[in-house]
């Protein structure tokens, strides 16, 4: 009887990652712009990096240790979608530990950042109107000696007890693309990250006149200049502190007062009895100057008061309770005497835990605290030996009382904040800005749970060499463009036919989506297998057949199945 030998490997999503990166160039990329190394022999840097992602992307896990048995196990259609031929080896420790030391390079990075972002805009004819930037940090289990990017500092993750690192990333709207990725240390402070982060997407994009969005920590008035004095705009919402507090108190104070017309906002563009309400607004305009490169720059800044409902409800909430978690902490400092309750003897250990308490509380000015010194004298026999004596006994007690007028004149500005912009009415009116910043939290910090949680799983991180980890967050951002480019391709495919796609909800076949994620939508390929039968003078090699639901995606993205069915034609690949 003739032995049949039989091989099947996973074929998943595979040749659907690697044709996407194909199209986005990042392996021509990326060897045009790194020279090769003289030793260096098998599949090229390029290739290497683009099924790596496909590792990554496919399998949810950043370990360099764990590609080389991945490859293994899908040669036969690694060797089917990539060039040339593809060993395991293609994909050892020390290659892949090579290219992250190739990415951490600045100014190689700079170059293919730069290319990929100018072909991407260019093949998918991206709109260039809107950046956003923003910066997350990453928590470490490393000594916080392994690189000076390790340190500790302000942590996002709330994990204080950790080292960090910090990531800066700079989105192009509306997809939410990647174009510009910074890593600095730790203890690095947000306001200087955002000139270096916009001039590197200045050199990016080609277009001028861009609307930059940031958060309050890109309010600085040198980064506002900035933007200024190269023709770009901004838009950014000012803190709550300081002069900027007394600012919006003023303003707040004349529109309830002078009754000015306020404009509506809903929540998008159409009818507004079909559209909710989100906010109503009232804009002034100031002059600003300063002075960028030794040069004198002035500039008319439009201030934008805007009333949140939303924001307003919730501000009572959580002002409400500040107030009850801080006298509640307060209360206990000071407790009745008794049986192992802590009394403070002396003033300023007292004074201090109050301090921390309205500090962390954000009540410092709304509560008012006064100090009370319990003195109590006891009369003591004499003993034996002992004589009689006087023992004195201190104790602070404290009282807590509401700054009523204070809270009232917090609780006039809760659900008002004052944005900032240099974008003329007609770039950019009152009722477009509250939409553009409202949509920007949710975007860019789903771009933050990618890359730290899944599918990414950049925490914890597995390498310790600066260069590696410098290294690693830029392959990352690269995975973070191929899903968002995956994402807006199909959703822009839908909205273009007017149609939804189904089947892609586990136990809710039927559910109907027209903006499905990128997730979800590489999730679809699972269950692809391909075998291979050797048979005496014969070799037969056998796909699993795409469902309906694949071959749409497929086309969506405007791809052809014929990238899965190739692989049933191959001749055989010795091992």
């Amino acid at each position: 009887m003739a032995e049949v030998a039989v091989q099947t490997e996973r074929v998943d999503d595979n040749p659907l990652l690697v044709k996407q990166q194909q199209e986005m160039g990042i392996a021509e990329i990326i060897d045009e712009e790194v020279s090769r190394h003289g030793n260096r022999s098998g599949l090229s840097l390029g290739w290497m990096t683009i099924g790596w992602l496909a590792y990554i992307l496919s399998e949810s896990d950043h370990r360099l240790s764990y590609v080389e048995a991945w490859a293994k196990e899908r040669l036969q259609t690694l060797n089917g979608v990539m060039p040339g031929k593809v060993v395991a080896k293609d994909f050892t420790d020390d290659r892949l530990g090579d290219a992250l030391g190739e990415l951490s390079e600045d100014q190689v990075w700079g170059r293919i950042e730069a290319r990929l972002d100018e072909r991407v805009v260019r093949v998918y004819a991206l709109p260039e109107e809107t950046v956003r930037v923003d910066t997350t940090t990453v928590s470490v289990y490393h000594d916080d000696e392994v690189s000076p990017l390790v340190a500790y500092g302000h942590s996002k993750d709330h994990r204080p007890d950790l080292a960090q690192l910090k990531v800066l990333l700079a989105t192009l709207d509306p997809l939410a693309l990647p174009v510009v990725t910074l890593v600095v240390a730790g203890n690095q402070a947000d306001d200087g990250l955002y000139i270096p982060a916009i001039q590197t997407a200045q050199k990016c994009l080609s277009a001028n006149g861009l609307l930059y969005v940031g958060d309050s920590k890109m309010e600085a008035l040198e980064t506002r200049a900035h933007l200024v004095h190269s023709g770009d705009h901004y838009l950014v919402p000012l803190s709550q502190k300081g002069e900027q507090q007394d600012l919006l108190a003023e303003q707040v104070a004349y529109v309830r007062t002078a009754k000015p017309e306020l404009v509506s906002v809903y929540s998008s563009e159409g009818e507004e009895e079909q559209e909710e309400l989100i906010a109503r607004g009232w804009e002034s305009v100031r002059t600003q100057e300063a002075v960028i490169a030794e040069e004198p720059v002035g500039w008319q800044e439009r201030l934008m008061l805007i009333y949140s409902p939303a924001l307003a409800r919730s501000g009572k909430r959580g002002l409400a309770k500040r107030l009850q978690s801080a006298e509640k902490k307060l209360a206990r400092l000071t407790p009745a005497p008794g049986r192992g309750k802590r009394q403070y003897d002396e003033l300023e250990p007292l004074q201090a835990e109050v301090s921390k308490i309205l500090n962390q509380h954000r009540v410092r000015d709304l509560l008012q605290v006064t100090y009370h010194k319990q003195v109590e004298e006891r009369n003591v026999r004499g003993y034996k030996e002992k004589p009689p004596r006087t023992e004195i006994t201190i104790r602070y007690q404290l009282a807590v009382t509401q700054n009523q007028a204070a809270i009232q004149a917090a609780q006039r500005t809760l659900g008002w904040r004052l944005y900032a912009t240099n974008a003329p009415p007609e770039r950019l009116a009152l009722a477009e800005a509250v939409r553009i910043y409202r949509g920007s939290v949710p975007t860019i910090e789903r771009l933050f749970s990618r890359l730290k949680g899944r599918p990414l799983g950049l925490r914890p991180v597995f390498v310790h060499r600066e260069d590696h980890i410098k290294g690693l967050i830029r392959l990352l951002s690269l995975a973070l463009c191929i899903l968002t480019l995956i994402e807006f391709l199909a959703q822009r495919s839908l909205q273009a036919e007017q149609e939804s796609l189904t089947g892609l909800f586990p136990g809710n076949p039927t559910k109907e989506t027209s903006r499905p994620t990128a997730e979800r939508l590489l999730r679809a390929f699972k269950g692809i297998d391909l075998s291979i039968i050797d048979l005496p003078g014969q070799h037969i090699r056998h796909v699993t057949p795409l469902t309906k639901l694949q071959i749409r995606i497929l086309f969506l993205l405007r791809f052809s199945p014929t990238i899965y069915a190739d692989l049933a034609l191959l001749p055989p690949i010795p091992p």
